[in-house]
């Protein structure tokens, strides 16, 4: 699986890569990568990303039909659509009621 915008891995580099997978954890310097959380917190580059949470909601039929008509990954869109609902709501301490 490729990740958006990472670049393509070089047979230079998967050789490096493999030669680290052999390596005991004892002898990797794990200095420059940051603890663990232990929320299932998850550091991607520079980029944040917290861990994901299963869980059951409620939705209307046309709006789950058409994430779904949007192919591979429309729950990730669904996520993103919420995140953003959330960044623009989040600020300003607004109590969102029903609309």
């Amino acid at each position: 699986m490729r990740i958006k915008g990472m670049p393509k891995i070089t047979a230079e580099m998967r050789r490096e890569l493999e030669a680290l997978d052999g390596l005991p954890d004892d002898q990797i310097d794990f200095g420059d990568i940051p603890e663990w959380d232990g929320r299932g917190t998850v550091y991607i580059g520079l980029h944040y990303r917290p861990g994901k949470k299963s869980v059951t909601i409620r939705l209307d039929e046309d709006m789950v039909k058409w994430f779904k008509s949007q192919g591979k990954g429309w729950q990730t869109k669904m996520n993103w659509a919420l995140r953003l609902y959330f960044a623009t709501h989040r600020k300003t301490g607004a109590i969102v009621g029903k609309p």
